[in-house]
């Protein structure tokens, strides 16, 4: 990963890297809204302003815990901190959507009544910061407006963790952290603090921005490539479909994927799937069976050939070649379905509303465009591609079934982690 974040400071006049497509007066009223409430909260005036983005993921469904590939992009909504350092060692966070947090930097340590809460990922962000020799000088006040929806399928969580640690680097380390730190201190935060087994993926995109591929072969320093893409040139817009399925009591569907993975991969004499070439497991496949799950080795299977997909839609965007690259988006979307099966909880008989978003989408496209399961699964979104010419009929009919507001059209942002200055 690149060593240093590129532009952290983004001044008013590139606002629109941050907002892309957003009126003057409506970036106006975004920033004040973070300061006003900053205001509001701690009675101090003149805060410094922070940016980090949700996130979109175009390909890489669940590889990339695996050390695999993964291709991405940061989106245009964000969570905006308003921060000043404070006279005490304690750090207070208030958010408009994940609420409270006031964590004392004398102990950092992971607290098991913490977790799940904000707490746990500010106290985790920290001290990641100071187990690599940056320990905070003194805590700060902090209000976050946020505009990445929790429970989503954009990651919430991700921007939230960067946002923090983009804080600490601005306020104390003169901005000067690597984006790639501030993923890495994210994704402790949520592993080892808040208790959810994510890979690096969310946070990375969100610290560096843009639309990128990712490498995790190298977990400690991931391989980034930049890819710089107008999906509206192409006569498409992207599209997030929340279904309506919430997260809450899913931790089991989701440490099951890289645990049933890396049971296959244990078999093969390595750690994660990434360690075992794909023509070794299809050869000893027939010898697998038996002795995993079938739900592990079909998963396995997905994750060779998503990791392939990653490079080919790559490739496919490099070259113009807009009609394979949707080919390959609805490719991994049967992969998702079919192989690694991540659609709807396997308890769940009655409600499964992203297989039934997935299948109205598909009607509604009618061959046109492309959709598929995003980001976890089991419910949250699902991701679209859909021609603009038909972009606003697409959204009214996708949200008959889904309800108002439902359906959001993304742009990409071209900035990852910033502070916004004059």
């Amino acid at each position: 990963m690149e060593d240093c974040i590129n532009n952290f400071k983004v001044p008013g006049a590139e606002l629109f890297r941050l907002y892309p497509g957003m009126s003057s007066e409506a970036v106006s009223k975004r920033l004040e809204l973070a300061a006003d409430g900053f205001g509001r909260t701690f009675g101090k005036a003149k805060p410094r302003l922070f940016s980090a983005p949700g996130r979109t993921e175009l390909c890489g469904n669940h590889t990339d815990h695996q050390r695999g590939l993964v291709f991405a992009a940061a989106v245009d909504l964000d969570n905006i901190a308003a921060a000043l350092p404070n006279d005490d060692m304690v750090i207070r966070v208030f958010s408009d959507t994940h609420g409270s947090a006031n964590v004392v930097l004398e102990d950092l340590s992971p607290r098991a009544a913490d977790r799940g809460s904000p707490a746990s990922l500010v106290r985790g962000v920290a001290e990641f910061y100071f187990k690599h020799g940056y320990a905070l000088p003194g805590g700060f006040d902090a209000f976050i407006s946020g505009q990445v929806p929790v429970g989503s399928g954009l990651s919430s969580s991700a921007a939230f963790e960067v946002l923090i640690a983009g804080v600490i680097s601005g306020l104390f380390f003169g901005g000067e952290i690597p984006s790639g730190f501030m993923a890495r201190a994210g994704q402790y935060a949520e592993n080892t603090h808040f208790g959810k087994p994510c890979g690096l993926m969310d946070q990375t995109a969100s610290a560096v921005g843009g639309i990128i591929k990712i490498d995790f072969e190298n977990e400690d320093a991931p391989d980034i490539e930049r890819l710089s893409v107008d999906f509206s040139s192409f006569g498409y817009v992207l599209c997030i479909i929340d279904t309506g399925a919430k997260h809450d009591g899913l931790g089991n569907e989701y440490s099951a994927i890289p645990a049933e993975m890396e049971s296959v991969a244990g078999l093969l004499n390595a750690d994660k799937l990434r360690g075992v070439s794909p023509e070794r497991f299809y050869a000893e496949l027939p010898q697998l069976r038996g002795q995993v799950s079938d739900r592990a080795l079909l998963r396995a299977m997905h994750f060779f050939n998503e990791n392939e997909r990653v490079l080919s839609e790559l490739d496919a965007l490099k070259k113009g070649d807009f009609d394979s690259f949707l080919e390959l988006v609805r490719e991994s979307g049967r992969s998702s379905w079919m192989l690694l099966q991540n659609i709807y909880p396997h308890e769940s008989l009655n409600v499964q509303s992203a297989a039934m978003a997935l299948a109205w989408c598909e009607h509604l496209l009618d061959g046109k465009g492309a959709c598929r399961i995003h980001g976890g699964g089991f419910g949250g979104t699902i991701q679209a591609f859909v021609p603009s010419s038909s972009a606003e009929q697409f959204k009214e009919k996708m949200e008959l079934l889904n309800g108002a507001g439902s359906c959001r059209f993304l742009r990409i942002r071209d900035a990852g982690a910033v502070e916004i200055v004059e």
